[in-house]
C-alpha cells in the first residue's frame, strides 16, 4: 500500500513554515523541510530557519543537521528524508515535507537515478584547473559543443552543474539527464502536493521586509562567523542567496545598501524560479494566500483536499 505523505511547496517568503504547522495542528503530522539552506548549522538568519517558538512543539526533521563544511547532495536528500518519513508514519502521525527546493521535492515523488555515473577525480581534476585558468565561459562553451541542451538549462556562472555534465559525457559519451523534466512518477507514495501563492506585489514586499529583518538580526555578522570558521564562497552552502552577497561585502566588492539591494534582487528573483518550477507539476493544487484572506478558511481548505487525496495512517 501507498504511503500517505503531504507536500507543500511554493516560493520564498509566501508563507510555507507557518502553513505548514497549522496543517501539522490539525493533522497530527510532523514536517521534514525541503529547503536546500535551512538544511545546514549555522546558517540561522540567512536561510530564515524556524526557531523553537515558532515551531510549536511540531518536530521538524532535515533543518539544523548538516555541517556546512560538507557537500550535501540531492541523493542524500532522499535518502535521508525517506528515513525521517518512514519513522513518522510507523509512530502514527502524518508526514508534511514543506519547502521550496525543487530538486529536493522531485527526488521524492520522481524516479530519479542518482548513481548511473559516479564521479571521476581524473576528469573533474582537468575540468577544474581549466575552470580556474580559463574561466566560467570556457567551459560552457566547452559544454555547448557536447550537449547543446544542457548549455541551454545551466547557466554559465553554474560552474559545478557545467562541470557535472561535462564529466558525464566524457565519462560515457551521454548526455546528462535534466531532473527537472526527465521525469516518472514513483509508486512510492499517496500523496497531496499543495502550492501556496501570493499576489505578486505583496510577495515581493514580503520579500524586501524579510531581508530587512536578516540584516537587522545580524546577517553580516552571521557570515562573519562563517568565514571565521573556514567557509568562504566556493564552498556549497556559502552559495545561497544572502550568504555569497554579504561575502562579496565583505571582500569589499560593494557597499552595504548595494549589498542589501543585490540581496532583495536576487531573492525575488529565485521566487519568480521557484513558482516556474512548481506550475509544472500536473497534480498540484494551488491555495492564494492574501492578507485580506481568512487563515482559517486557507487552512480549512487545505486539509479538505488532503482528506480527499490520501487516506490516513
Amino acid at each position: 500500500m501507498k504511503k500517505p505523505l503531504v507536500i507543500i511547496v511554493g516560493p520564498t517568503a509566501v508563507g510555507k513554515t507557518e502553513i505548514s504547522i497549522d496543517v501539522a495542528k490539525k493533522l497530527d503530522g510532523e514536517i521534514v523541510s525541503a529547503d536546500s539552506m535551512q538544511i545546514y548549522k549555522y546558517l540561522d538568519i540567512g536561510s530564515a530557519k524556524p526557531d523553537r517558538e515558532e515551531m510549536q512543539g511540531i518536530p521538524h526533521y532535515l533543518i539544523d543537521e548538516i555541517d556546512p563544511r560538507r557537500k550535501f547532495s540531492v541523493s542524500e536528500f532522499k535518502e535521508i528524508a525517506e528515513i525521517y518519513i518512514d519513522g513518522i508514519i510507523k509512530k502514527g502521525k502524518l508526514p508534511i515535507v514543506a519547502g521550496g527546493t525543487g530538486l529536493y521535492i522531485n527526488s521524492l515523488i520522481y524516479e530519479m537515478d542518482f548513481s548511473e555515473t559516479p564521479s571521476d577525480p581524473q576528469i573533474r581534476a582537468k575540468l577544474e584547473y581549466e575552470l580556474k585558468k580559463y574561466g566560467n565561459e570556457y567551459l560552457h562553451d566547452k559544454l555547448k559543443g557536447v550537449d547543446s541542451e544542457a548549455a541551454k538549462r545551466i547557466h554559465p556562472n553554474n560552474a559545478k552543474r557545467v562541470i557535472r555534465a561535462l564529466e558525464v559525457f566524457y565519462k560515457t559519451g551521454k548526455k546528462i539527464k535534466d531532473f527537472s523534466t526527465d521525469l516518472k512518477e514513483n509508486d512510492r507514495y499517496q500523496y497531496a502536493l499543495i502550492g501556496l501563492t501570493r499576489n505578486r506585489k505583496e510577495l515581493y514586499n514580503r520579500i524586501n521586509k524579510r531581508v530587512e529583518i536578516m540584516f537587522d538580526q545580524g546577517l553580516v555578522e552571521e557570515v562573519k562567523r562563517l568565514i571565521d570558521m573556514g567557509l568562504d564562497e566556493d564552498d556549497i552552502s556559502m552559495k545561497g542567496i544572502g550568504y555569497k552577497e554579504i561575502i562579496g561585502y565583505l571582500k569589499g566588492r560593494y557597499d552595504l545598501e548595494r549589498t542589501k539591494e543585490m540581496v532583495k534582487r536576487n531573492t525575488r528573483r529565485y521566487a519568480k524560479r521557484q513558482l516556474t518550477w512548481f506550475r509544472r507539476y500536473d497534480k498540484i493544487k494551488w491555495f492564494s494566500i492574501e492578507e485580506n484572506t481568512s487563515k482559517n478558511k486557507i487552512i480549512n481548505d487545505i486539509i479538505d483536499f488532503i482528506e480527499g487525496k490520501i487516506k490516513f495512517v
